[in-house]
C-alpha cells in the first residue's frame, strides 16, 4: 500500500540514490542513467501507464521489491524526479527551460488523462500554448532547452509550433505583443508602454528598426537556425531581413570574418534582459549549412560577406561543394566586389601569394552566368547600379585592378598572368590602359635583382650588391615572353598618357615600343581628321559618317588634342600671313634704302665736290705734302724736355699747338 501524498515530505539524494522521505519502505526500483531512485509503486501506476505496463509484463506487480531501468528516458534524472513528483502530488515548477523535456518526459511515460484528470502531458501542453507560444523570450529559451530531446520534440511538434510562432512575430509589429525590449532600456514596461516615475503612461514606443530579433536567434543552434529560417522563408519574410539575420549569426560564430567585414557588425539589439548561453557550433558545419541557406539575391554589402564567407571556406576546408555555390554565388555580382575582398591569400602550399585560381573561377561563373539574378532593397544592402556603365565594364576594369596587385607577386607565372587577362573577353574593356599598367608592374618587378638559391652559388652566376647580399645579374623574363604578353594589349585603346609613358618605356621590348609609336601616330592622325571631318560638317545636317568622326575624335581622350592643334593651326596661319606682310614692307624699305645711297654717294664724289666750290666762286686749296704731315707728326708727338716739362704742363704745350693750327686753317678758308 501506498503511503498517501500528504505523508510524503519531500526527496533526498544519497549518492546516486533518491530516497522518497515516507514511512513506508520503498517497493520500486528505478534506474535512469545510473541513478536509482527508490519508490513505491501505486503513486507511478496511477499516473504512468508505461510503468504499469512494466510492472504488469514483469508479473511482479505483487512482489515486495521490483526493479526496472528507463533507457534513453527524455531528460535524464533531473526530469524523472520531476515526474516522480508529480505522482506524489508534490508540487511542481514548469518554466521555459523545463517545459520541452517535462513535455517528452510525459510523452514517454504516457502520463495522460486516461490515468488521472489533469495529469502531467495535459498540464504540459497547456503550459506550452498558453504560456510559451505567446511570448518571444519563452520560445527563444525552449528552443534552446530542446537541444538534449530534438527527435523526441520534433515528433510532438514542439519545435514546429516554435518556429512558427517565433516566424509570425517577426512579421508583426513588436509592440503589438508587450515584449521588453532592451533597446527602449528600463523606460518601458513588461506591456510595452513607457514608465515616467515608474507610472504607466500607455503609450507606446513604436520600433522601425527590422533587426531587432537578429541576436536572439543567434542563441540557437545551427540545426534550429536553419529551421527557423526556413520556416520564415516560407512565411514571406523579406530577403534582406533573412540575409542580414544569416549574415549576423554567421559572424557571431565565425570571429574570422570580422577581420574583412569592417564597420559591418552594427549595434547589438536583443529583447528583454534574460540570460542566454551561446550554442556550441561546430564551424565546418555551421558554413556548410550556412551557404545554402543564402538567398539567391545581389548587394554590394552581402557580396564582400560571400567573399568573407569564402576565405574562411578555404582556411577551414569545406567540401567541394560547398566552395563551388560560394564561387558561383559571388561570380553572379562580380561587378558589386571590390579589389580589397578580391585579394584572397593563398592558404595551401603554394608558391603564389594570392589564389588567382579561385578568382580566375569566379570571372568564369560571371560570364557563364546569366543576369536573372535580383537585387537586395538599395536601403539595406547598399546597392550601386549605373546605367551608364554595364557590369562588364566594372568587372574589367576590377580585374585590371587585381591584375595589377598580383603582378608584384614574384612567383606569380607569365602563363597565369595570361589567363587571368584572358578570362574576359576583348570587347569588356574600352581601354587598356589598367592592362598596360598591369603587365609594366609585372615587368618591373622582374627587372629587379632577386636573391640567389644554392644552384646558382655553385653555378657562380652572381655578384655581391651592397645591402642585398648575393644576388642575381640577370632579369627573370626573356624578351620573348615579354612580347608574348605584350600582345594581349590592343595598342589602339591606350590613352594619349598611356602611350607616352610606354613609348619611354625601358622595360618594353624594342619591337613593342615601336608599334607604340606606330599606333600613336595612326590614332593621331586619323582623330585629327575626324575633328576636320566634323568641323568641314558642323553646320550641315547630322550623316552617318559625321557621327563616326565624332566618335573617333572623342575615343581615348583624343578629343583634347585635336582641339589643340586646331588652336595651333589658326595661330600658325596668322603668323604666316603676318610673316608675309613683314617680308612686303622689308622689300619696299630695301627699295628706297638703294635709291637713298645711290643719291648719297654721287654727293660725296670728288668731281661733284669741285664743280660745286666753281658755280658758288669757291677757290680750293691743294692738299699738304707727305713731308708736311710728317713734320706736323714727328712735332706733335716728339717727347718734351725735362724743363719744358716743369715750366710748363705737356698738355696745355699741346692744346695750344692745336689751336694755332686750326687758326691757320680758319685764315686760308677766308683767303678762298
Amino acid at each position: 500500500m501506498a503511503p498517501p501524498a500528504a505523508k510524503v515530505s519531500g526527496f533526498h539524494r544519497e549518492g546516486n540514490d533518491w530516497f522518497c522521505t515516507a514511512s513506508l519502505p520503498s517497493d520500486l526500483t528505478v534506474v535512469v542513467e545510473g541513478v536509482n531512485f527508490h519508490i513505491h509503486k501505486f503513486p507511478l501506476i496511477s499516473k504512468c501507464g508505461k510503468i504499469e505496463k512494466m510492472v504488469e509484463e514483469s508479473q511482479g506487480i505483487h512482489e515486495a521489491k521490483f526493479t526496472t531501468s528507463l533507457e534513453g528516458f527524455p531528460g535524464g534524472p533531473d526530469i524523472f524526479l520531476i515526474a516522480v513528483k508529480f505522482c506524489y502530488g508534490v508540487r511542481v515548477e514548469l518554466t521555459p527551460r523545463n517545459l520541452v523535456m517535462v513535455y517528452c518526459a510525459a510523452d514517454y511515460l504516457g502520463m495522460t488523462d486516461a490515468y488521472g484528470e489533469e495529469n502531467l502531458l495535459s498540464k504540459s501542453e497547456s503550459f506550452f500554448h498558453k504560456t510559451i507560444l505567446r511570448n518571444w523570450k519563452d520560445c527563444i529559451l525552449a528552443l534552446q532547452s530542446s537541444d538534449p530531446v530534438m527527435p523526441m520534440a520534433e515528433k510532438l511538434q514542439i519545435i514546429s509550433k516554435c518556429l512558427n510562432a517565433l516566424s509570425m512575430m517577426v512579421s508583426t509589429d513588436p509592440s503589438l505583443f508587450g515584449w521588453p525590449m532592451m533597446m527602449y532600456g528600463s523606460l518601458q514596461s513588461p506591456g510595452g508602454s513607457i514608465l515616467w516615475n515608474g507610472i504607466n503612461t500607455g503609450a507606446r514606443i513604436r520600433s522601425s528598426e527590422s533587426d531587432w530579433w537578429f541576436e536572439d536567434i543567434s542563441y540557437l543552434n545551427v540545426l534550429l537556425f536553419k529551421k527557423l529560417i526556413q520556416t520564415m522563408q516560407a512565411r514571406g519574410i523579406r530577403s534582406e531581413n533573412l540575409a542580414g539575420a544569416i549574415m549576423y549569426y554567421t559572424r557571431k560564430y565565425l570571429p574570422g570574418l570580422g577581420r574583412w567585414q569592417s564597420g559591418q557588425s552594427g549595434k547589438t539589439m536583443t529583447v528583454a534582459s534574460f540570460s542566454l548561453t551561446p550554442a556550441a557550433v561546430d564551424q565546418r558545419d555551421l558554413l556548410e549549412s550556412i551557404e545554402k541557406l543564402l538567398p539567391e539575391k545581389k548587394g554590394k554589402s552581402f557580396c564582400r560577406f560571400l567573399l568573407g564567407l569564402l576565405r574562411v571556406a578555404l582556411i577551414l576546408g569545406v567540401n567541394q561543394t560547398c566552395k563551388e555555390s560560394l564561387m558561383r554565388r559571388i561570380g553572379m555580382q562580380l561587378e558589386l566586389a571590390t579589389l580589397d575582398s578580391l585579394l584572397i591569400p593563398t592558404y595551401s602550399d603554394s608558391d603564389t601569394l594570392y589564389n588567382t585560381d579561385c578568382v580566375e573561377q569566379i570571372v568564369q561563373h560571371f560570364i557563364s552566368s546569366e543576369p536573372k539574378i535580383t537585387s537586395f532593397s538599395p536601403a539595406s544592402f547598399d546597392l550601386e547600379t549605373s546605367p551608364s556603365s554595364g557590369p562588364l565594364r566594372k568587372v574589367a576594369k576590377l580585374m585590371d585592378s587585381y591584375i595589377a596587385e598580383v603582378a608584384s607577386d614574384v612567383n606569380l607565372k607569365p602563363g597565369k598572368l595570361r589567363s587571368l587577362v584572358e578570362a574576359l573577353p576583348e570587347s569588356s574593356r574600352s581601354l587598356h590602359d589598367g592592362l598596360y599598367r598591369a603587365l609594366d608592374i609585372y615587368f618591373k618587378r622582374r627587372m629587379e635583382l632577386k636573391v640567389l638559391t644554392t644552384s646558382d652559388l655553385e653555378s657562380g652566376s652572381f655578384y655581391s650588391f651592397p645591402g642585398c647580399g648575393i644576388v642575381q645579374a640577370h632579369p627573370w623574363l626573356s624578351e620573348k615572353e615579354k612580347e608574348q604578353l605584350c600582345n594581349m594589349i590592343d595598342y589602339q585603346k591606350l590613352s594619349i598618357d598611356a602611350c607616352a609613358h610606354a613609348s619611354q618605356n625601358e622595360r618594353l621590348p624594342l619591337r613593342v615600343v615601336l608599334q607604340v609609336l606606330f599606333f600613336e601616330q595612326m590614332q593621331l592622325r586619323t582623330a585629327l581628321a575626324g575633328c576636320l571631318h566634323v568641323l568641314d560638317n558642323e553646320n550641315a545636317p547630322a550623316t552617318a559618317s559625321s557621327d563616326m568622326a565624332g566618335q573617333i575624335v572623342q575615343r581615348d581622350g583624343w578629343v583634347t588634342v585635336v582641339r589643340e592643334n586646331q588652336v595651333l593651326k589658326v595661330d600658325l596661319e596668322r603668323m604666316r600671313s603676318r610673316v608675309g606682310e613683314l617680308e612686303e614692307e622689308f622689300n619696299k624699305m630695301k627699295q628706297e634704302m638703294k635709291k637713298v645711297s645711290k643719291t648719297h654717294s654721287s654727293l660725296n664724289s670728288p668731281r661733284m665736290v669741285v664743280a660745286h666750290a666753281r658755280r658758288i666762286g669757291c677757290k680750293l686749296l691743294p692738299r699738304p705734302s707727305v713731308s708736311d704731315a710728317q713734320a706736323d707728326t714727328i712735332e706733335s708727338t716728339a717727347p718734351p724736355t725735362p724743363r719744358a716739362s716743369i715750366e710748363q704742363p705737356p698738355s696745355s704745350r699741346h692744346s695750344g699747338g692745336h689751336q694755332e693750327k686750326k687758326k691757320l686753317k680758319e685764315e686760308r678758308i677766308r683767303k678762298m
